[in-house]
């Protein structure tokens, strides 16, 4: 993957198409149950912290609670990923959504401070515990189940899509807040509309549950069954005492993945509406654009990786990251009125989120890959996506730049890591071999 590949691959089949589509929507409807509590991070301060805090300090705790579900993602994908690679991809895949369902459907229907005091925000706290742990199995399995469905010299365009499909849960979020913020006045979301949304997520993993019954288990994993090749008894152990180079580079660039989605999605719709005064209507209709091109920019980079390879691809996006960011901030700054169109080039900015998993599943061969991932992705994540949320929200009474220079600072650290790593780590093949 590392060298220009001028040999035309093979086409997508139709089974293909329906596998990567399958998996992508299974995979919005879920990423949608994870991140619609971040669109209602303002209002469910209000609702489950007492009315005499500070405002900054409930919307803090209100991010605190959220950022938890970041935390249990180690604990809960490599439990996931250990069966993952024992049972089978599909089990663990279908069994992740169930998990997300569940705690989304319960928030939409638990009572609010107003109700039973304190234990209102402990209770929602246990909720997004469960569905960090549901989301830490989901992307690891996500992208090992279809990277082994890809045909050869594919493989980068099927993980682009299947990203589109994740973000695609964002935008689906971010278009309910904004349906919502239409309907109905902030008094009545307080009131009650603000449940609809989690009512909604349970109904949406209930027909994701129902979607995957129709995906069949990968090629590669069949294959290693087929050889009757007992499984690793201990993947993770193998991934920590086999795989030690592939950590590190795997972790900087589930960093710089981290940071494209926080910035985009997570931070800059609260700072919108807090440092520059947009109306929550029009902030989360311009987080839609956001999304929209961030979905298409994870394509484009998926179909760039199959053309010149992945490590090149993540040097290309990880120099775009700091100037999509930058040009969206500077016209929030300077008030252009052309906010939607700086928004649609950050999103295409952040094609980085659609290259690093081409990288992540080369690093680990397939009895230990699901493992491999899943460790190394979800303790990055956890430790990243739990501080650089509350870090950016601190600083940014500071500066309005804050996430610009952020934004520097991990597009380096994912140019010098494709650099350094690329020729140490060589990725596996493309073929649908056993062990690659």
């Amino acid at each position: 993957m590392t060298a220009i590949d001028t040999a035309r691959a093979p086409r997508f089949s139709r089974g293909d198409h329906r596998t990567l589509g399958l998996a992508a929507l299974g995979g919005a409807l879920e990423i949608y149950d994870f991140i619609i509590f971040v669109f209602f991070a303002l209002t469910l301060s209000q609702l489950f912290f007492p009315p005499q805090m500070p405002e900054w300090l409930r919307l803090l705790q209100s991010f605190g609670i959220f950022v938890t579900g970041y935390l249990a993602r180690p604990l809960g994908g490599i439990l996931m990923a250990h069966f993952a690679d024992h049972l089978g991809r599909k089990r663990v895949f279908s069994l992740s959504i169930l998990m997300m369902a569940l705690p989304c459907l319960l928030i939409g229907v638990m009572p609010t401070y107003a109700d039973i005091g304190y234990a209102a925000p402990l209770l929602l706290l246990a909720l997004r515990i469960l569905q960090g742990a549901a989301v830490g199995g989901e992307v690891p399995s996500a992208w090992t189940f279809v990277a082994e469905h890809a045909p050869p010299g594919r493989r980068g365009y099927a993980l682009g899509f299947l990203q589109a499909g994740l973000t695609f849960g964002y935008l689906l979020g971010a278009l309910v807040a904004t349906l919502l913020a239409r309907l109905y006045t902030p008094q009545e979301i307080l009131d009650f509309a603000w449940r609809y949304p989690f009512l909604l997520g349970g109904v949406f993993g209930v027909f994701g549950v129902w979607l995957r019954r129709w995906l069949s288990e990968t090629p590669v994993f069949l294959a290693l069954r087929e050889r009757q090749a007992p499984p690793v008894a201990f993947p993770l152990r193998t991934v920590l005492t086999g795989h030690r180079a592939s950590l590190i580079p795997a972790a900087l660039l589930t960093c710089v993945l981290t940071s494209a989605v926080v910035v985009l999605v997570v931070i800059t719709p609260t700072v919108m509406q807090q440092r520059f005064g947009i109306d929550a209507g029009h902030t989360f209709a311009l987080s839609s654009v956001g999304i929209v091109f961030l979905n298409i920019g994870c394509v484009l980079a998926g179909l760039l990786v199959d053309r010149i390879g992945a490590w090149r691809a993540v040097t290309i996006y990880s120099l775009l990251l700091p100037l999509g960011i930058g040009v969206l901030y500077a016209s929030l700054v300077g008030q252009w009125g052309w906010t939607w169109a700086a928004y649609a080039l950050a999103g295409l900015s952040c094609g980085v989120v659609g290259v690093v998993p081409s990288v992540m599943v080369g690093l680990f061969p397939a009895q230990i890959r699901v493992s491999g991932i899943s460790f190394t992705y979800n303790l990055a994540y956890a430790l990243w996506a739990s501080t650089t949320p509350l870090a950016l929200i601190a600083l940014m009474p500071w500066s309005p730049w804050v996430c610009v220079g952020f934004c520097l600072i991990m597009g380096v650290v994912g140019a010098l890591t494709s650099v350094f790593y690329a020729q140490a780590t060589p990725l596996c093949a493309e073929e649908r071999a056993v062990g690659c």
